[in-house]
């Protein structure tokens, strides 16, 4: 089977620069980074900021929300309780 895989590697024509590459998420993810801030601006800001509120809330049920209206702007800071869901989070939101 090994001699059959080595044959047959010069046939791979790998064009990816991350295919084939690995990292241990441990190395780019840590359990502690479980705060997203997002910031929102405009006539609608706060009606934005609550509407994110309520979506990770209802995705996660446990996450942590607090609204800040400071110079009209409105800073949303959700508290997930693990990393994984913030990151689960803003690739289903696209932030």
């Amino acid at each position: 089977m090994i001699k059959q895989i080595k044959q047959q590697q010069g046939n791979v024509s790998d064009s990816c620069t991350e295919c084939g590459s690995y990292v241990d998420i441990g190395a780019v993810v840590e359990a502690d980074d479980t705060l997203l801030i997002l910031n929102f601006s405009g006539d609608d800001a706060l009606m934005q900021a609550q509407a994110m509120q309520t979506t990770a809330q209802q995705r996660f049920s446990d996450t942590k929300a607090n609204l800040v209206d400071k110079d009209n702007m409105i800073t949303l800071t959700l508290d997930f309780t693990f990393s994984v869901e913030k990151m689960i989070f803003q690739l289903e939101n696209e932030l």
